[in-house]
């Protein structure tokens, strides 16, 4: 029986893989962009130029980023038999959302999302561990 936890932010997922007894853990980098805008008025004078800042395509480039970085993770993990997700922000819920939505077989051998601080890499081999116990 494989058991994976995956801690998974905005920045990173760290995915631990249980099976006969062996840990396996591996960190998948994002590449999902910081959002930094730039523009907005460019002089203190009424009716100076002004910039528009384009977030729509910021967050369009956004949602295929996280498209992407949750399609490396689902092939990571699509060999488990019972699997849960855990970190300290919303990225959990959209990857379990993008289970639901585009790998209901992965999606019924989903636990509930877990909260979890920032953990290192030894403490979330423990936590999940602690979890499958």
């Amino acid at each position: 029986m494989k058991q994976v936890g995956i801690w998974i932010d905005k920045r990173e997922a760290k995915i631990v893989s249980i099976e006969n007894g062996k840990e396996n853990l591996n960190t998948l980098n994002s590449q999902i962009e910081e959002f930094n805008p730039k523009g907005g008025s460019g002089t203190k004078l009424k009716g100076g130029p002004q910039d528009v800042v384009q977030d729509s395509k910021f967050l369009n480039r956004e949602k295929h980023q996280y498209y992407d970085f949750f399609n490396r993770v689902v092939d990571h993990v699509k060999e488990a038999d019972e699997i849960v997700v855990f970190g300290p922000a919303e990225t959990g819920e959209k990857l379990h959302s993008e289970l639901q939505r585009k790998h209901p077989d992965l999606y019924a051998r989903t636990k509930p999302i877990e909260k979890a601080d920032n953990l290192t890499d030894n403490q979330v081999k423990e936590w999940v561990r602690k979890f499958y116990g």
